[in-house]
């Protein structure tokens, strides 16, 4: 797996940190000993500290706080695909929830404190099975020991429909006419939130038995998601959090900010 930011910034915070320390328990009395020594002791200005110990000891604070945050309470992500619409559209910032599904290690992953599980239904984000380098974002829809089966365009849990109301047409911003897709509205243990369907689109089909400590994950826009059905569960030792809601937009298409989306919750 090649360096990504998450393990440069615990490098940069670790090699930062140890150059400050070094510098103070190894060198720093030393100058300030030739320094009294230029001066006979009397007051003067001090050997100044080389560059790269000022840079060290300016970013190591910096860094160390970001990796915290980063690490245990809140990371953002950009939405770079389709796959979770409407829910969420291309060009969304969001802002995902790191204590919602276990307190971990940075670059190892290894959980230190459990602060709770999935339910069906949440939004989250998660390192890819195939390639844990990349993150994809999901909706939960099948936690351990759950039967799915997706058949017809239907989600199934257990055995049981999930409830599916017919919105209209969706069309998403900047498509043209003849490129509409169908919106519903679907539950999942009592909370709802919007589906697409293709109607000219086909989405893989089958029954799952979801394995203890792995999950089952669709994405929102149903016929154009790579998902589960696809390539399999996610273990629970992918899971990076939950999404909790938009910070920004950014129309790539030339629209710039879209300021609607902004501090929109995501259900």
């Amino acid at each position: 797996m090649g360096l990504d930011f998450e393990v440069i910034l615990v490098l940069a915070t670790a090699v930062s940190g140890l150059i400050w320390a070094i510098d103070a328990v190894v060198f720093a009395g030393a100058r300030r000993a030739r320094s009294m020594e230029k001066t006979h002791g009397a007051r003067a200005d001090a050997i100044p500290d080389p560059a790269l110990v000022e840079y060290a000891r300016s970013f190591f604070p910096v860094l160390l706080i970001v990796l915290v945050l980063r690490s245990f309470l809140a990371e953002p992500f950009r939405i770079p695909s389709p796959s979770m619409l409407p829910t969420l559209e291309v060009g969304d910032f969001i802002v995902v929830n790191k204590l919602s599904y276990g307190v971990r290690l940075p670059v190892t992953h290894t959980e230190i404190i459990d602060t709770g599980s999935p339910d069906r239904g949440d939004v989250a984000v998660f390192r890819y099975p195939r390639k844990p380098s990349i993150n994809y974002i999901k909706r939960i829809v099948g936690l351990p020991g759950d039967q799915i089966a997706y058949y017809n365009r239907r989600l199934f849990i257990n055995g049981d429909p999930v409830p599916m109301e017919k919105v209209g047409e969706y069309l998403p911003a900047g498509q043209n006419r003849g490129a509409e897709l169908l919106e519903f509205h679907e539950r999942i243990d009592g909370t709802v939130h919007s589906v697409l369907l293709d109607p000219d689109g086909r989405s893989p089909e089958g029954e799952f038995i979801v394995p203890e400590g792995q999950y089952f994950v669709l994405g929102d826009n149903r016929d154009h998601s790579n998902d589960s059905r696809s390539w399999g569960y996610v273990p629970e030792a992918n899971l990076v959090g939950e999404a909790e809601f938009i910070w920004m937009h950014w129309d790539w298409n030339g629209g710039g900010v879209d300021w609607s989306r902004i501090g929109n919750g995501i259900e």
